[in-house]
């Protein structure tokens, strides 16, 4: 099972957008996808009209005593099933600190999941902290959705170092443009910048349209409604791009 987690310091990027359209395109490729929703306000969860499941606890998860696997649900799509975020994941960090190994809790969670799913897709919450260390040290691959904003080049070379100083020589970091508007002087400025200094950086921008926006109306995937749009056809290319640069699996 591959792990890819769509993950951002910064919150208001685009990352729930990113992984729900991402989990949706890798099932319609008959790879059994399961979409993990992390961040307690369960974005993705809303927006695959997904139920909380009151057996979900961060505690039992960290602890082995919850299996992830009892917990996934079917969506209203073949071969994506969701796995609902819940209010408790506020306190991964607090239990993971508690353990030992603590920055492999998250990977030794994902276990259970490995005999029915191809792909693990995680929806990170905002910000660095130990759950984020842990999914680093789990995925196969970070798709990191970035403004164009001097500020987001800053976030992805602390990234980057960070990765390099802990060793993690086999994860990719696929960093790709969000919410680009090219009729403003400073995210041109910014993507040339960026693309100079850091080959790393996808091909693909995600432009600033409000069709994308309206995901969260329909609550649905983006190519699930609208599957010959242009903004669908971003997130298309997108995948193509990422499953290029993913290793063999």
């Amino acid at each position: 099972m591959q792990i890819i987690a769509v993950s951002n310091i910064k919150g208001g990027v685009g990352k729930t957008t990113t992984a729900v359209n991402l989990a949706y395109l890798a099932a319609t490729r008959r790879r059994p996808t399961v979409l993990w929703d992390l961040d307690p306000q369960g974005a993705a969860t809303w927006t695959l009209r997904g139920e909380p499941d009151e057996r979900a606890s961060a505690k039992k998860l960290v602890r082995g005593k919850q299996e992830l696997s009892g917990l996934a649900a079917p969506t209203d799509y073949e071969h994506l099933h969701l796995l609902p975020a819940d209010l408790s994941y506020r306190d991964f960090d607090v239990h993971m600190s508690e353990r030992k190994h603590r920055t492999e809790r998250l990977l030794r969670m994902s276990r259970s999941l490995r005999e029915a799913y191809a792909l693990l897709v995680l929806d990170c919450p905002p910000g660095m902290s130990l759950l984020t260390e842990n999914v680093l040290r789990a995925a196969d691959a970070i798709i990191v959705p970035m403004l164009p904003a001097p500020l987001s080049l800053r976030m992805l070379e602390q990234l980057l170092e960070f990765v390099e100083r802990s060793g993690w020589q086999d994860l990719r970091i696929l960093p790709f443009f969000s919410m680009v508007d090219r009729r403003r002087s400073l995210h041109e400025e910014v993507i040339a910048d960026a693309r100079a200094r850091f080959p790393v950086i996808l091909s693909t921008e995600v432009p600033y349209w409000s069709e994308i926006e309206r995901m969260t109306v329909r609550r649905a995937p983006l190519p699930a409604f609208a599957p010959s749009s242009p903004a669908s056809q971003v997130y298309v290319a997108l995948w193509h791009e990422i499953v290029a640069r993913l290793p063999p699996g």
